[in-house]
């Protein structure tokens, strides 16, 4: 604790200007006596001391020097001088108690006292009613101010205190607001990828333009597309460190007026106008609308004032949507690995136990053949349930790299099922540099994760295609085999369906089943428009 926890955020001249007052007190009293030359010898020496103890730090060992030099000066300079200085005593007492604790002002005071005592028995003065009178009120002052600060000081941290929230209760606070409020959004909820197409819709209503986007931060030094316009296939710029005007405009949080287009798909044109509005929501930028039209100067002072005009109300809704899919995906995250966790260290362990056990007891059964095949049938289910339990896990940990993509994530889990059921893998990957969302990335993984896993348990299939593209704010995920199709004696799978069904429109997507030719059955979940070939 120190002098500037209590005093807020006015403390190093409150501290002066009581060391100055005080200060000036003594300088007066010792010229109204009438002052000689050993006096304002102390007099400088106990300037020193407030300059050392006012310029450090008050918690620093050289401002506890200097409030112990001001002691020393003090209890010195009054018994042997003029008991004047000892209206300075209760400055550097009340300002240890304030800055290390009463414990510690107790003993500067003490050793004033001592010092007093000592000084007052050499130079004979101890039996002189005013020198002790003198000397008792102000030890008295001092004590009753020390003890009047820490007691101030200790409700005042104990209100601060009781001010500050403990994490899990700002936590519980925050997130039932947040609650409440999303049960009272109308209409496009907190759906980031429909609020940026009702904001790209809304713009080119009212602005020119041959095609659009939204961009969002997605860290990384990379933006994604949230939705676009154009009938095109288009490449936007989405780098962060590259000399762009989506750059530019990210940076400067400042609209960027531009001759050239920020899709790298477009060929160069002089008849090519782009504006590029940054979304600020507070002093963060949160996203951007890119307007492109293939007409010269398509975008003057004022369209450019018209279309950042709507975006303090859009950047608003589009972070409130971004934080809420942020804090959805880390609890959905932080709950996977929770379950993968209880799922290996309990039942994962006690079936690799029970296995053990069975060994053990097929081995002490050389000639009992029944009973023998009948732990070796036993043996063999632990080692399928182990297996699954172990895929499960692997589903459960699997995230979309940040570096590595939703393709790659994919391919990985086809790749490692596969090895693990004897399929046949075939992958068709097809991936440019830009990014989805990092909630919907997760939630293609787990609807592509669930449709390999029907393949694998139900349908006894020998292959398995998996065809991923990705064009933000297109994508395309296909599932398919060689197996025994979806029927009506398959019960099993159709929880599993009504899961990725639910994925699927959460993100705006589209989930198609359908028979595969000759046999065998597809999945695919498709988002946004397919791209038109370049």
């Amino acid at each position: 604790m120190t002098e500037l926890t209590v005093l807020g955020d006015r403390p190093r001249g409150a501290v002066i200007a009581v060391r100055v007052l005080m200060l000036a007190l003594v300088a007066a009293l010792l010229f109204i006596d009438g002052t000689r030359a050993e006096e304002l010898l102390w007099l400088a020496l106990l300037l020193i001391a407030v300059a050392i103890a006012t310029v450090a730090p008050p918690a620093h060992r050289i401002a506890h020097f200097g409030r112990a030099a001001e002691v020393l000066v003090v209890a010195l300079a009054a018994s042997g001088v003029d008991t004047g200085f000892l209206v300075y005593l209760p400055v550097p007492v009340v300002g240890t108690a304030l800055a290390s604790g009463m414990v510690v002002a107790g003993g500067y005071l003490a050793a004033a006292v001592a010092l007093l005592v000592a000084g007052g028995a050499a130079d004979g003065v101890l039996d002189e009613r005013r020198h002790l009178a003198a000397c008792l009120t102000w030890v008295v002052v001092a004590g009753v101010s020390a003890y009047q600060a820490g007691v101030l000081q200790r409700a005042f941290l104990a209100r601060r205190t009781d001010e500050t929230p403990q994490p899990y209760v700002e936590a519980t606070r925050l997130l039932t607001q947040l609650r409440s409020v999303a049960r009272q959004l109308p209409g496009a909820t907190l759906d980031p990828g429909g609020l940026a197409e009702h904001l790209l819709d809304e713009v080119r209503a009212m602005v020119p333009s041959s095609r659009g986007a939204v961009l969002s931060g997605s860290g990384g030094g990379r933006l994604v597309v949230l939705a676009q316009a154009g009938v095109e296939r288009l490449d936007w710029e989405t780098a962060l460190d590259t000399e762009s005007s989506v750059a530019d405009a990210w940076a400067t949080q400042q609209p960027v007026v531009s001759g050239r287009s920020q899709a790298r798909s477009v060929a160069p044109s002089r008849d090519i106008s782009s504006m590029v509005v940054p979304l600020v929501a507070g002093v963060r930028t949160v996203g951007l609308i890119i307007l492109e039209s293939d007409t010269a100067g398509a975008y003057p002072p004022a369209i450019l004032a018209r279309v950042t005009g709507l975006t303090g109300a859009a950047a608003l809704r589009l972070e409130a949507a971004l934080l809420f899919d942020e804090v959805r995906s880390l609890a959905t995250t932080e709950e996977r690995q929770r379950l993968a966790r209880e799922i290996h260290d309990g039942v994962a362990q006690e079936l690799v136990m029970v296995g053990y056990g069975i060994d053990n007891a097929v081995a002490a059964l050389p000639d009992a053949a029944a009973a023998e095949e009948e732990l070796r049938i036993l043996r063999a289910e632990v080692t399928r349930v182990i297996t699954e339990l172990r895929l499960s896990l692997f589903e459960l940990r699997s995230e979309v790299d940040r570096y590595g993509g939703l393709t790659a994530a994919i391919a990985d889990y086809a790749r490692t099922v596969g090895a693990s059921a004897g399929l046949r893998v075939h992958l068709s990957l097809d991936e440019t540099t830009a990014r989805l969302p990092a909630a919907v990335e997760a939630e293609l993984l787990r609807i592509a994760q669930e449709a390999i896993t029907n393949a694998r348990k139900h349908a006894g299939a020998e292959n398995l295609w998996v065809t991923c593209a990705v064009d933000p704010p297109f994508a395309q995920v296909e599932i398919s085999d060689d197996g025994s199709g979806i029927g009506e004696n398959r019960p099993d799978g159709r929880y599993g369906l009504a899961i990725m069904a639910e994925r699927a429109e959460r993100i705006r997507g589209r989930l198609e089943i359908t028979p595969r030719v000759p046999n065998g059955t597809t999945v695919a979940v498709v988002l946004g428009t397919a791209p038109r070939a370049r």
